[in-house]
């Protein structure tokens, strides 16, 4: 009996090694290289697959998501400034094709090898970048390092079977002491920009009032103009006024056989008046006598005359002429 099961379980066992043997699960995202006595033969895709048992064996199984790891390194400027830098790459194998799989395969040794040789690859790009650079240069040029990179590995990471799906600049940091002295440069463009502000907005300033000033004083000008002239306008006015008035006074006096120098005589003790009740000084004197009086009278009638004689002798000259 017991030699009869076990006769009966070796064939068994040896169809359930077999059948073991021949089958391989790869998982979604993954692909796997199945070589045959140690050479490549073919890639196993997603899934349930059948091999030869025993011969043909996985020798690798490669993923096709994507990966990704930090750099930490220094460079160098070209004015010898230390950047320290800190980095992520994203990286993936190129495509899914029987080729492409094989070199990535088959490039290295191991995982660990690949990712020092991508990471030294990438380090070395950046160092011979930032190695042309100035250190005031470098802050800005996040965009030109990541091309740089980029151009640089393409053809190398392709004969890898690789690429690099992205390349960030997390931080770029400088030496403690340039870090203060570059803070030290900006506080002081930026107390320049202040200054310079604040004199631009002084020079609006006084600008603004002395134009503001500048329309006042014409303004006042033209008004003291238009004053004067109005002034001027009423004194001519005023004195055509008057001397209508003493001519017309003039004429009703001689009407009435009364000198027209008493009209002046009068005028004269009206001003005499004016000057006594008006003036500054303490004391004011003239010859109130009656041969004072009468010497004036004769005076005032004198010029009297002497004006009528002169308007009629410009009345014939102007006859004659015309």
């Amino acid at each position: 009996m017991d030699g009869l099961t076990i006769a009966t379980l070796t064939p068994l066992l040896a169809l359930a090694a077999l059948a073991a043997g021949s089958v391989t699960v790869v998982r979604q995202g993954h692909v796997g290289v199945a070589v045959l006595f140690g050479r490549f033969r073919r890639v196993l895709r997603p899934g349930l697959t059948f091999r030869i048992p025993f011969v043909e064996t996985v020798w690798k199984r490669l993923s096709l998501q994507n990966r990704s790891a930090e750099l930490e390194f220094q460079a160098i400027t070209s004015d010898q400034a230390n950047v320290q830098f800190k980095a992520l790459i994203i990286y993936a194998v190129r495509a899914d094709d029987e080729e492409t799989i094989k070199r990535a395969a088959f490039s290295f040794v191991d995982d660990r090898s690949f990712m020092q040789a991508l990471i030294r690859s990438i380090e070395g790009s950046i160092r011979a970048f930032v190695a042309t650079k100035r250190q005031s240069e470098v802050l800005g040029l996040r965009h030109e390092i990541v091309h740089e990179v980029n151009g640089h590995l393409e053809e190398e990471l392709n004969a890898w079977g690789f690429h690099l799906a992205n390349l960030q600049i997390n931080d770029i940091a400088f030496d403690e002491a340039i870090m203060r002295s570059m803070a030290q440069v900006v506080a002081t463009n930026n107390m320049k920009a202040a200054a310079e502000n604040e004199a631009q907005a002084q020079f609006i300033s006084k600008t603004r009032v002395a134009e503001a000033e500048a329309r006042a004083r014409r303004v006042v000008a033209e008004a003291e103009r238009d004053a004067d002239a109005l002034r001027g306008e009423g004194n001519a006015l005023l004195r055509q006024r008057i001397a209508a008035g003493l001519a017309e006074a003039g004429r009703t006096l001689e009407s009435g056989g009364v000198e027209p120098g008493f009209m002046l005589y009068t005028m004269w003790l009206e001003a005499m008046k004016h000057v006594a009740s008006h003036g500054q000084g303490n004391l004011i004197t003239f010859d109130g006598s009656l041969e004072g009086f009468e010497k004036t009278l004769v005076q005032m009638t004198a010029l009297g005359r002497a004006s009528r004689n002169g308007g009629q002798v410009e009345a014939h000259a102007h006859a004659r002429s015309s």
